[in-house]
């Protein structure tokens, strides 16, 4: 290996730092609008925190967790035990002090990063069962008296003490780190059972970097915002793909500031998960709705002639004629607002995380922005397939990255994937590993799929998802929800059920935002929102949705019943994971008296 091919993330932020010193690294929210740091400045920073845990005591590959939400400290922290020989073992802020106990003990971590007083609270009532646990340092919080946790300001201090009494160790420790180094301990949050910690060496990374520079997705001169949980490796693979081109990043976790953001920093890439796609959607459509007469026919003409020259460019066509000039109307009464709110300068998205119906993505391309959908996992260290700008499928997950090889198993259509990205196994599991990894290592996905001429992917459904009805019939249940989402404005999540079942039904969530301004307009405003789920006005109103879904479909997919559920799912009550995606069986089983009841009768209606 040449001396400029990095043999670990550590050497490749070494190179960035000395190969752009001054170029702008990172943008982060302060008080006053948006700080910048340039790449020297970062690596300054990141020395200071990987000298502070070399200084207490921090040994190659031993484990250091990070308990925060995303922001500039998590990626800093990150780069600091990386740099320090370390391994970072991943926590989400939303994991219950149960949950992070388990974590911190499977994996043998020894230090933690917590994000303020809260985070902290939960490691220190599970204190006396970490013994483990040497040191934590928080990113807000405060100090303790008997030194257990200590602030990042204070590691820092540390590590400056240290670099000067051993100044050539920083670099001697991070050039040291080899491709196959553990450099990342990520817990899936599985939805039944306890979270598989997935290991994925230096060289999972740098692979997945090489790869997003070769496709030309991203340039050093991008701007990315970076809002997706960097406990997650779709976030956690976007913080390694700017080490290796040098992009500007702009990081804020916060969602609730996530269109606000996205009008200050004028980012030209940004990554998401569906939900985010299916709000803005619902927004978009509520608002010109609201707007009535005049503007709601010229959104839906708009739209209309967007459909139009979205199917063109589809078959990689332009449009032209009274066509081309029609477009260049309905972008200026109606896309433009669109693009103005994405902040104007937006090249596409990335979606990834869970299906995004094809209907979503033909919706943003009618107005001009383009979703590009791609598909990893945990295990395949996120991105393993993606569609390109010039090359995409809409529903599909496009080809594979270089270097990943893909197969479809006859028997029952898994997807099997093998390649430099795939983990090294599952943390103290090697049974789990073994019935994951066959002995040519390739990784069984869990997920149905097929592979068209073109060597597209389609993902066709989980395979513990897929329902099976009494009748033998299978339906896939993530197709029949994304093509919900995108027909109904109101709606903000909804379950397909029906395993071992005559027919299917529905629970159905309603977006709090969008039914309370309708109601609003519509004599029912003061109503809480479990009020309105349970009102027959808002029932007439979910109908006629459900029944366009229908239309299409054969019987034994149809959905025959249907309840509005009294309130949102949420992560804090343990109903989705961190990436927005519905725990099925945690769903059903809290509200299974509702599901039960629709199938009491032996007839439907």
């Amino acid at each position: 290996m040449g001396t400029d091919s990095p043999r670990s993330v550590a050497e490749l932020f070494l190179q960035r730092v000395a190969g752009t010193p001054d170029n702008e690294a990172f943008l982060h929210p302060a008080d006053d609008g948006w700080k910048t740091l340039t790449w020297k400045e970062t690596g300054v920073r990141v020395r200071a925190i990987a000298s502070g845990l070399r200084a207490l005591g921090l040994q190659n590959e031993q484990r250091v967790a990070i308990l925060a939400g995303t922001r500039l400290d998590w990626i800093l922290a990150d780069l600091g035990i990386l740099c320090a020989g370390g391994a970072t073992t991943t926590i989400y802020p939303s994991n219950t002090p149960d949950e992070c106990a388990y974590i911190i003990k499977d994996s043998n971590t020894v230090m933690v990063f917590a994000e303020n007083d809260a985070q902290v609270a939960k490691l220190a009532a599970k204190r006396a069962e970490l013994p483990q646990l040497k040191q934590v340092i928080t990113l807000d919080g405060k100090a303790n008296d008997d030194g257990w946790v200590i602030t990042l300001a204070q590691l820092e201090e540390k590590g400056r003490a240290h670099d000067q009494a051993t100044p050539a160790r920083y670099e001697e420790i991070a050039r040291a780190v080899r491709a196959d180094s553990l450099a990342t301990l990520i817990y899936t949050s599985g939805t039944t059972g306890l979270p598989k910690g997935v290991e994925l060496t230096h060289d999972c990374w740098l692979y997945e970097g090489q790869c997003i520079e070769e496709l030309g997705l991203l340039r050093p001169e991008d701007r990315q915002l970076l809002w997706l949980p960097l406990a997650h490796s779709f976030g956690k693979v976007l913080e390694v793909a700017q080490f290796r081109i040098g992009f500007s990043t702009a990081v804020d976790g916060r969602i609730d500031k996530l269109v606000e953001n996205l009008g200050q920093v004028k980012p030209t890439f940004v990554a998401a998960v569906p939900r985010i796609f299916e709000k803005v959607h619902n927004k978009v459509v509520a608002g010109a709705k609201e707007g009535g007469g005049l503007k709601w026919k010229i959104f839906n003409w708009a739209f209309s002639v967007g459909r139009r020259v979205s199917k063109l460019r589809q078959q990689r066509q332009e449009p032209a004629g009274l066509l081309a000039l029609q477009y260049a109307l309905a972008t200026k009464l109606v896309f433009s607002k669109l693009h103005a709110r994405f902040g104007g300068r937006l090249k596409y998205f990335v979606s990834g995380s869970a299906p995004l119906s094809r209907d979503m993505a033909e919706f943003f391309h009618a107005a001009g922005i383009l979703i590009l959908e791609g598909y990893g996992l945990t295990e395949t260290s996120a991105a393993t397939f993606v569609n390109r700008p010039g090359n995409f499928k809409f529903g599909t997950v496009g080809p594979p990255m270089p270097g990943t090889e893909v197969k479809i198993a006859p028997e029952d259509g898994e997807i099997l994937i093998k390649g430099r990205g795939v983990m090294r196994g599952y943390h103290n599991l090697a049974d789990a590993t073994k019935d994951t990894l066959t002995e040519e290592r390739w990784l069984r996905t869990g997920d149905i799929g097929e592979i068209d001429a073109d060597g597209f992917l389609k993902i066709t459904d989980r395979k513990k998802d897929l329902i099976k009805t009494s009748g033998g019939k299978y339906v896939a249940p993530q197709m029949l929800e994304g093509r919900f989402k995108a027909i109904c404005p109101f709606v903000s999540n909804i379950l397909v059920h029906g395993d071992n079942r005559n027919f299917c039904s529905a629970l159905i969530t309603l977006d709090e935002e969008a039914i309370k301004k309708w109601a609003g307009d519509n004599g029912l405003s003061g109503k809480s929102y479990s009020e309105l789920a349970e009102h027959p006005q808002v029932r007439a109103l979910i109908e006629p949705f459900v029944d366009q879904l229908n239309q299409d479909l054969p019987s034994y997919e149809t959905i025959k019943k249907f309840a509005l559920l009294p309130k949102d799912l949420t992560q804090e009550e343990g109903d989705l994971t961190p990436s927005l995606k519905v725990k099925r069986k945690v769903v059903e089983k809290k509200y299974k008296q509702i599901l039960d009841g629709f199938y009491s009768q032996s007839m439907v209606a």
